[in-house]
């Protein structure tokens, strides 16, 4: 089977997916995925089933983006050499009811070539979402419709889907070159490549803070002279003089 849209959540690191057993599958054409994790038995088994313009989108733990053990690193570094993955996204902490494993999305093409309107061969790009939404109770974050939209409109602009244009954001999203990944060793975490977010030099609103900090400051060290009074008082009735 050969498809034009894959979509999966498969089973977060699981250690046991009989990889003894499929040594020689056709599949790992990118490694041999390590016998005590499928996670990157998953990515080239969406990947063997992909039509030639086909595109899939699925979740893996956060580790697929950065392990180096067990051969993980090589099969990651290859695929990206084959200029197949088209945007890493970084997920918010708890957004599973059943896990706690931090997760990202992975979006991967097979013709980077023929994106509608851009070509965008050797580059990938990385999505920070992990600030987005808000916490519905101790345990559990939820993204709001608005968080969604806001992802997939910048991935299907840098694709050149809509009539929106891409810019790089720094903090949230950044359209990085292959050379660029190479420099990172091939590790796919989004925080790497788009930067800390910019602030707002708000003149106005530092000089609040400073009149503010300075008035408890004073404050803090009026205080602090009446303490070491009393402290001095006591120790001289004790017997004791500073």
């Amino acid at each position: 089977m050969r498809a034009d849209f894959i979509l999966a959540n498969p089973p977060f690191n699981d250690s046991d997916w009989g990889g003894d057993s499929l040594r020689e599958d056709v599949r790992w054409k990118y490694g041999d995925p390590p016998v005590n994790n499928a996670n990157f038995a998953w990515v080239q088994h969406f990947i063997h089933h992909l039509s030639p313009s086909g595109v899939a989108g699925f979740v893996l733990a956060n580790g697929s983006m950065s392990s180096n053990t067990s051969n993980e690193g090589e099969i990651r570094k290859s695929i990206v050499e084959a200029d197949l993955v088209d945007c890493m996204v970084a997920l918010p902490k708890q957004l599973f009811y059943n896990t706690g494993i931090p997760a990202c999305l992975w979006f991967v093409s097979r013709d980077k070539k023929n994106h509608k309107f851009r070509d965008r061969r050797n580059q990938i790009l990385f999505i920070d979402a992990r600030n987005l939404g808000s916490l519905v109770d101790r345990r559990h974050r939820e993204l709001t419709p608005e968080d969604i939209q806001k992802v997939s409109d910048t991935y299907h602009a840098w694709r050149g889907e809509t009539k929106k244009k891409y810019e790089d954001i720094a903090g949230f999203c950044k359209s990085a070159s292959l050379d660029e990944i190479r420099k990172h060793e091939f590790i796919l975490t989004p925080g790497r490549y788009v930067g800390a977010e910019e602030e707002e030099d708000d003149a106005d609103e530092f000089e609040e803070k400073m009149k503010r900090l300075t008035s408890e400051l004073e404050k803090q060290m009026k205080e602090g002279k009446k303490l070491d009074s009393e402290i001095k008082k006591n120790l001289t009735s004790i017997g004791f003089k500073i």
